[in-house]
C-alpha cells in the first residue's frame, strides 16, 4: 500500500508544487513567519500531489490501462483494490493540513487555497471531469502549479507588485504549455478510452504549436519583469528547443512526443536551479 501511495503521488514532480509556494514566501514575506512557511511546503511537498495525481489515477484507471507510458515515473497503473484506500488517504493527508493553513491564513489566502484545491479534484473526478474539456484542462492543470506561488503571495499579506504579477502570468503560461505538450503523446490512447483533451480536439501539430508559443510568450513576460528577473526569460530556452522538433508532427506519430516529454522531466530541474540563482542574485542585490 506504501509502495501504491509513493508512486501515485509522483515523487519526481513533488518539488514542482513546493517550490514554488517557498521561493515565493521566502521573497515577499519579510521577515518570514516559519510554521506558515513550513506547513506549507509540506503540504504542497506530498499531500496536495498525492490528491492531483492520486485522484487522477483511480478515475482514469481504465485509459491508463491503454496508455504505454503508464506504470512508471510518469504515472501508475492502480490495481482497482487500491482506489478506495488511495482516497481514503488523500482524505485523511490533505484535511488535517487545509485546516492548519486555514488557521495560519487569511481571507485572501483562503480563497486562493479554495481555487487550488476545488482545481485538484475537478480536473479528474466524475461529472466535472475538466480534464475532458479542451483548453480548460489545461488551464486547469496550470492552476495546479501556480496557485501554490498565488496562494504564498496571499498568506504574505501584500498585494503583488507588477513585477510579479508578470512573472505569474509567465508562470501560467509555462503551466499551460507543459500540459499542452504532455498531452501530445497521449492522443492514441486518450481516443480510444473516448477521453477529449486539448490535444485530441486540435490535433498533434496544432498542440506542439500552441505550447511553443506559450513557451515563448512565458520568455517575453519574463524579459519585461525588469532587471534582474528579466534574466528568467532564459528559462524558456530549453523548453523552445523541447518543442522544436516536434512541430510537424502528426497525429499518427503523436506518441513520439514522449521523447520530448522525457527531456521535460529533466529540464524542469535545470530551470528550477537557474530561477534559484536568480532568486538568490536578486536578493543580494536589493
Amino acid at each position: 500500500m506504501l509502495r501504491q501511495l509513493l508512486t501515485a503521488s509522483r515523487p519526481l514532480s513533488w518539488v514542482n508544487t513546493a517550490y514554488p509556494f517557498a521561493l515565493a514566501l521566502l521573497l515577499l514575506q519579510q521577515p518570514v513567519a516559519l510554521l506558515p512557511l513550513v506547513v506549507g511546503t509540506l503540504y504542497f511537498l506530498i499531500p496536495y500531489n498525492l490528491a492531483m495525481y492520486g485522484i487522477n489515477d483511480v478515475f482514469d484507471y481504465e485509459s491508463d490501462l491503454r496508455n504505454p507510458r503508464k506504470g512508471g515515473v510518469e504515472g501508475a497503473v492502480l490495481d482497482p483494490r487500491y482506489h478506495r484506500p488511495i482516497l481514503i488517504a488523500v482524505a485523511a493527508t490533505n484535511v488535517p493540513f487545509l485546516v492548519a493553513l486555514v488557521l495560519l491564513g487569511g481571507p485572501a489566502s483562503w480563497l486562493v487555497l479554495a481555487i487550488s484545491v476545488f482545481a485538484v479534484v475537478a480536473y479528474s473526478a466524475p461529472r466535472l471531469r475538466f480534464k475532458e474539456r479542451p483548453v480548460l484542462d489545461s488551464i486547469t492543470s496550470s492552476t495546479h502549479f501556480v496557485s501554490p506561488a498565488v496562494y504564498a503571495v496571499a498568506l504574505a499579506g501584500h498585494a503583488p507588485d507588477a513585477r510579479t504579477v508578470l512573472l505569474l502570468v509567465a508562470f501560467f503560461c509555462w503551466g499551460m504549455a507543459s500540459h499542452a505538450f504532455g498531452a501530445v503523446q497521449d492522443i492514441p490512447a486518450d481516443r480510444a478510452g473516448g477521453i477529449g483533451s486539448i490535444a485530441t480536439v486540435f490535433g498533434a501539430r496544432a498542440t506542439v504549436l500552441i505550447a511553443f508559443a506559450l513557451y515563448a510568450a512565458a520568455g517575453v513576460l519574463a524579459a519585461c519583469s525588469g532587471w534582474p528577473t528579466s534574466l528568467a526569460a532564459a528559462v524558456a530556452l530549453p523548453y523552445l528547443a523541447m518543442c522544436a522538433p516536434f512541430l510537424r508532427i502528426d497525429d499518427a506519430h503523436a506518441e513520439e512526443a514522449n521523447r520530448g516529454w522525457r527531456r521535460f522531466l529533466a529540464i524542469n530541474y535545470g530551470a528550477g536551479f537557474l530561477v534559484t540563482m536568480l532568486a538568490i542574485g536578486g536578493v543580494a542585490l536589493s
